[in-house]
């Protein structure tokens, strides 16, 4: 077979579009999930932590690099500032941003797989019950 030909037969699969489906489902979910954090957690966490800005947390990593200045994140409360000034910056709040963004993705997708588990168990248990219900009236009716 060519490979056109194989490529038209592995995209004539079903399983391939329904794991198109599943990436386009799967980058509207990160969205949301992104705005859950930005707009509802971040802003709870802000305040937990009196207003500091997680995403802007960084340490300076040479404050030393502006001779006869001493560094003072006062002076500059952003990354961007202080990177635009010259200083080097460890961007932790960021990660840790993004440690929590997956933590929640997580969390919902632990959720999804487990409704639909306890769903399929809910109707493997309602077939076995219909299904020995069944026999049972078989076993009667004889």
């Amino acid at each position: 077979m060519s490979f056109i030909k194989d490529f038209k037969a592995f995209i004539a699969r079903g399983n391939v579009m329904d794991m198109a489906v599943g990436v386009v489902v799967g980058g509207a979910f990160g969205k949301i999930v992104s705005s859950l954090v930005a707009d509802l957690v971040t802003p709870l966490i802000s305040l937990a932590t009196k207003g500091v800005n997680l995403k802007e947390a960084y340490i300076c990593v040479n404050p030393a690099a502006i001779p006869g200045q001493e560094f003072s994140h006062a002076a500059y409360p952003t990354i961007q500032a202080a990177q635009d000034a010259g200083y080097a910056t460890l961007n932790y709040g960021n990660f840790i941003q993004n440690i929590i963004d997956f933590l929640i993705i997580a969390l919902c997708v632990f959720a999804v797989i487990r409704v639909l588990a306890k769903s399929k168990e809910a109707v493997d248990n309602l077939k076995k019950k219909n299904d020995a219900e069944t026999a049972e009236a078989a076993k009667t009716d004889k």
